[in-house]
């Protein structure tokens, strides 16, 4: 199964990708030259992981009809200043006050199925071509 991603740029440093019937624009910020309109790719590739992980966790809970309210997940991204590909992602989750201890680890676990951190894990092959 092929998925097309086309992009566009619409002036300055923004890049624009169109993914079916959704446009995600992203810029650079002041510092690189863009006009911080827009979050950078790579803060859309952190968002990725953490808004996926995001919805396993609430699927979670309303599979069990388990309250939401005050459920809540964070993202710390530590990466490495001497090896910047060398980095962590900790998610970090708030349950809801009544949560039930026996699905602790069961909400870690569904979290783990996040289908973004299973690509990383078994990293794809990029290949950059030009059409003629």
């Amino acid at each position: 199964m092929s998925e097309q991603l086309d992009v566009s740029f619409p002036g300055g440093k923004r890049v624009h990708v169109r993914i079916r019937d959704f446009e995600i624009a992203t810029d650079q910020s002041l510092k690189a030259g863009g006009d911080a309109s827009a979050p950078e790719p790579f803060d859309l590739f952190l968002a990725s992981m953490v808004a996926c992980a995001g919805i396993y966790a609430l699927n979670f809970c309303q599979s069990r009809k388990l309250s939401t309210e005050g459920l809540g997940l964070s993202m710390l991204w530590d990466r490495d200043a001497k090896r910047p590909l060398q980095s962590q992602a900790r998610l970090q989750l708030k349950l809801p006050d009544a949560f039930p201890a026996k699905y602790r680890e069961g909400i870690l676990r569904a979290m783990d199925l996040c289908a973004v951190k299973k690509q990383i894990e078994s990293a794809p092959e990029v290949v950059s071509e030009i059409l003629d």
